[in-house]
């Protein structure tokens, strides 16, 4: 496995495995890999020639009251299960390697950012745009690989790839889990042992609310609201959002006739945990 951390030895790689046929599945992360990482580059080894992984912490997607210092990172451990899943590239790049000078040209994410966690984090989204932008120009992978746990990053990356005719398969890899349902998140540990219990009472209200929309409810308002009072009646945390709407288009909808998700985050002391279901308009998983 090679480390490398210019842009031009990575793009001279890329073309030659571009000229040699190869599909290229491309992992884009800004570390401290855990397993939801593990399963979109096992996924990306399955179905692909060759893997990159893209390691890099993006300024441009944090916010003012965010701390970019304080985000994790161990690029040991992470290059290690690379290595061991079977990684042909870890793209490593520096800030100045990404942002040598300052932007002249500037991203603006117009549709399906101000809504779900993106209405709290403006300008984050016009950061992750950036970044992908360059880094699928780097990498020019066949494919790219994302977790449904944040399905709004994966509807705005949707977005990105059609409206800039990006010749690359998104590719949604559904929630890891733990065993008791709990959407696997580098947060988690910062739960405390009662709110570790509780926490799985999150993805039971989002079954609930799917439960009522396979029986038939049609209504996105009363869906929401019974979700909410599910939720509310099993944990402590303190409920950011439970949102019902279109998908991909992240559209707020009156009557469930269409792909929705159902989309809820709650806040604990030390910890905001997301998760998420993506329906058919009857009811069944559209995505896992």
């Amino acid at each position: 496995m090679d480390v490398l951390e210019s842009v031009l030895a990575v793009q001279e790689r890329t073309s030659k495995w571009v000229r040699e046929g190869k599909s290229i599945g491309f992992v884009p992360t800004m570390g401290y890999l855990h397993e939801g990482h593990e399963q979109l580059i096992k996924e990306a080894r399955e179905e692909n020639d060759k893997v990159i992984l893209s390691i890099f912490v993006n300024p441009l997607q944090f916010g003012e009251n965010e701390d970019l210092d304080k985000y994790p990172r161990d690029n040991e451990h992470d290059q290690h299960v690379a290595e061991s899943l079977g990684v042909d590239m870890v793209f490593l790049p520096t800030e100045n390697t990404m942002y040598p000078d300052p932007l002249s040209v500037k991203l603006t994410v117009a549709r399906r950012a101000d809504v779900l966690c993106g209405k709290s984090r403006p300008g984050h989204f016009e950061g992750v745009v950036t970044v992908l932008t360059k880094l699928f120009n780097i990498c020019q992978p066949t494919k790219v690989y994302f977790g449904m746990k944040d399905a709004q990053q994966v509807a705005v990356v949707d977005a990105l790839l059609t409206d800039f005719n990006f010749p690359i398969r998104l590719v949604k890899v559904p929630t890891v889990r733990e065993d008791d349902g709990l959407a696997k998140s580098s947060r988690n540990v910062n739960l405390t042992p009662t709110e570790r219990e509780e926490a799985p009472a999150i993805q039971e209200a989002l079954q609930y609310g799917q439960t009522l929309v396979k029986n038939g409810e049609r209504s996105a308002e009363k869906v929401k609201d019974a979700t909410r009072k599910f939720l509310d009646s099993r944990t402590h945390g303190k409920i950011d959002y439970i949102e019902l709407l279109s998908y991909p288009e992240l559209e707020p909808v009156t009557n469930i006739n269409q792909p929705v998700i159902l989309a809820v985050a709650v806040f604990y002391e030390k910890a905001r945990l997301i998760d998420n279901v993506v329906l058919k308009s009857d009811g069944t998983v559209e995505i896992g």
